[in-house]
């Protein structure tokens, strides 16, 4: 039998998932995946939290709908358990995790030196083990990052199994098939759009106090696989990776290349979205004060008053699109403000990484103090002062 790398799968699926109506047996039966917060919240008053909800218990319903289809289909060898089918898991992470690991709540994620690099919202695997992944949305808004995470995904999942094709499969509760993005995506041969009745509609079947002491319990299916049972192909050390890459980088800016040289294709696997440069010395601190400005609620921070508050400065750097990003250790609590590229120049405070983000959290705790002002002028000429164009055309910095 010729292989065909899982599009004779999901062309299948394509076809046939809707054959499989989203009953009130599997409606109530997606709610066991919630947690007690969510089952009170999917039917709040609350629009943000009900949102939230509701989108944790869709994307249960499509794992649930998932299961009764893949049954009837020998193309599916299985689903991967996830939410409470997924075994229950309070491990404390380091960054020696690297591959694919169940979250305390049963999310499928693939981490790299600890750190969460993806998450996927369900795996398939069909008769010739090959592996692919689906994304549930319920929302026709957010999606302007979607199709580089798409990419990013599929690239990581082929790493990481050896695939040359990743099949993709995207199940969404709105018709999202006129959106640009999604027809781009929906392009390629290894990707399916499915499109089922809206979460308002299913959901009206329910009723608050039925859902309420479901329990979270998992259940016995001869189609459900564990992540363990997906073997991985290649020897994957994400550390090991990213300082390639960082070495590269630095080689490639001491030979003063273009900036759109830096992201060219070569031998490592481009599977790195974010390369931590170093923590700067305090004159390099003073000298990003001098060449840029860095602003918290508005007002500028000053060499002194970063010394003041600040105990590190970090220097990152994301890719493709070589977006620079400054992170600042504070003194006073355990957390680092990250600053973002401001659209008027300079770098604005976006949010703040806590221990809760626990594996990039002891990456950036492990981030000694190593650029000295040469190298943090060269980082500032390539990234900062002459950032990527939205159009992708980098001129030399």
């Amino acid at each position: 039998m010729a292989l065909n790398n899982g599009l004779e799968m999901i062309e299948w699926l394509r076809t046939h998932f809707n054959t499989v109506k989203p009953t009130r047996t599997l409606a109530l039966k997606a709610t066991r995946h919630l947690r007690k917060s969510e089952k009170k919240n999917l039917f709040s008053e609350d629009i943000s939290m009900m949102r939230t909800a509701e989108g944790r218990w869709y994307e249960g319903l499509i794992y649930e709908m998932m299961i009764e289809v893949a049954s009837d289909c020998d193309l599916i060898k299985g689903v991967v358990r996830k939410g409470a089918d997924a075994p229950y898991v309070r491990q404390k992470i380091s960054q020696d995790q690297n591959g694919t690991f169940y979250s305390n709540y049963g999310d499928i994620k693939v981490r790299g030196n600890g750190q969460d690099l993806a998450e996927v919202d369900f795996l398939l695997v069909d008769r010739e083990n090959t592996v692919a992944f689906g994304e549930i949305v319920t929302s026709p808004t957010d999606l302007k990052e979607f199709e580089q995470e798409i990419i990013f995904k599929k690239r990581l999942i082929g790493y990481l199994f050896g695939q040359p094709i990743v099949p993709f499969i995207l199940v969404s509760s709105v018709d999202i098939s006129r959106n640009s993005i999604i027809q781009r995506l929906m392009k390629e041969p290894d990707s399916v759009l499915i499109t089922t009745a809206s979460c308002e509609e299913i959901k009206s079947v329910l009723n608050p106090r039925e859902i309420r002491y479901r329990p979270r319990k998992p259940i016995a299916h001869p189609k459900l696989l564990h992540l363990a049972d997906i073997r991985q192909k290649r020897p994957f050390d994400y550390r090991q990776l990213h300082d390639e890459r960082r070495e590269r980088l630095l080689e490639q800016m001491a030979a003063d290349v273009p900036l759109e040289a830096l992201t060219g294709p070569d031998e490592i696997p481009p599977i790195v979205k974010k390369i931590v440069f170093g923590a700067l010395y305090p004159p390099s601190i003073r000298l990003l004060c001098q060449r840029t400005e860095v602003t918290m609620k508005g007002e500028a921070l000053t060499f002194e008053a970063i010394m003041k508050d600040f105990s590190k400065v970090i220097l990152a750097v994301n890719l493709p699109d070589c977006r620079p990003i400054l992170y600042f250790r504070s003194k006073n609590k355990k957390e680092y403000y990250k600053m973002v590229p401001s659209k008027n120049g300079g770098f604005k405070y976006e949010s703040r990484r806590t221990p809760h983000m626990a594996g990039f959290f002891l990456w950036l705790e492990g981030t000694k103090p190593s650029l000295g002002t040469q190298m943090t002028k060269t980082l500032l000429r390539y990234f900062v002062e002459h950032p990527p164009s939205p159009g992708g055309k980098n001129s030399k910095p």
